[in-house]
């Protein structure tokens, strides 16, 4: 997948289906937008998802950055799905200054030569967030491209969005957010080194920072699957800055059922599927090891109930 960042300046060699939006979290709902954008993509065009290094809103100060993936995840999910091209464009003044207009002339019909626009039906864009879809139709004809408005796709006769997830994923209703999702909620991260105590337990763990920015479920213990170099592992993660041993920054420790390797370095993809107990702390760490050896029995019950 051809990847662009950081700049204005790029232009496509041949025509193009494009959606645009924030994309945050990669729902159901953006699903729907990016299935048709692939199979418009079929008939030769250039699959194109244009978007933003960082949420209009964020920059804008209108809404703390917290999203559901970051960059990097979002982009590797893009890729997964087969899409030709990301554009992740800087919220840059020129950008926040030009009208809807002259951002459908000059970035869609000129750089992008789009031959389909795909949208939702509350897409807004360009200065003040004047541009609507009902404005790309019509300019749509202009430059010789055509216009879909895709529909909401509805969860409990409701519309599945990003803030509705967000909302979701902060109230710790994890197999919600992942039905809503349409896929596991997920941190991706090296594995670093920690303290290396489960080690000396006989349960090794693998730790990881997420990204500054990555919003995290409530802190407590998680059942988990992890992907680590192709290989799968079901295990129990716990998420925040375990008190007892008293870890100054919130991350992510995975215990991992049957696995004594070396992960170190090494790229982790730890999903979370169903919660088991809140983060606590407890008076000695030999508590800690006993909590822990119950944790990972409620994990294995959950994954074996679930086969």
């Amino acid at each position: 997948m051809k990847y662009i960042t950081n700049t204005l300046d790029f232009q496509l060699n041949k025509r193009s289906v494009v959606t645009l939006g924030k994309f945050d979290g990669l729902h159901r709902g953006h699903n729907k937008l990016l299935s048709r954008t692939l199979e418009l993509g079929k008939q030769g065009y250039e699959t194109v998802v244009f978007t933003f290094d960082v949420s209009p809103l964020v920059k804008l100060g209108t809404r703390i950055k917290r999203t559901l993936l970051t960059n990097e995840e979002r982009k590797v999910l893009l890729e997964r799905k087969g899409l030709d091209c990301l554009i992740e464009c800087p919220f840059v003044p020129e950008l926040i200054q030009m009208e809807a207009e002259d951002f459908i002339r000059e970035i869609l019909a000129v750089q992008l030569r789009v031959a389909y626009v795909i949208v939702g039906p509350d897409f807004h864009f360009g200065y003040q967030r004047k541009g609507t879809p009902e404005l790309l139709k019509k300019l749509g004809n202009q430059y010789g491209f055509q216009v879909e408005i895709m529909s909401k796709e509805m969860e409990d006769d409701r519309e599945i969005s990003s803030s509705w997830i967000r909302d979701t994923l902060r109230e710790g209703k994890i197999e919600k957010v992942n039905r809503l999702l349409g896929y596991p909620y997920f941190v991706k991260g090296k594995v670093l080194h920690g303290r290396q105590l489960g080690r000396t337990w006989g349960l090794p763990t693998i730790n990881q920072i997420p990204e500054d920015g990555k919003l995290l479920p409530p802190f407590g213990v998680y059942a988990s699957r992890t992907y680590i170099n192709g290989e799968v592992f079901f295990g129990i993660s716990n998420i925040g800055v375990k008190p007892t041993v008293e870890v100054p920054f919130a991350g992510v420790e995975t215990y991992l059922f049957d696995c004594d390797e070396n992960l170190y370095e090494k790229d982790a993809w730890v999903e979370f599927f169903h919660f088991v107990r809140p983060e606590c702390k407890f008076d000695s760490v030999e508590e800690l090891k006993e909590q822990i050896q119950r944790d990972a029995a409620a994990g294995k019950h959950y994954f074996a109930c679930e086969k």
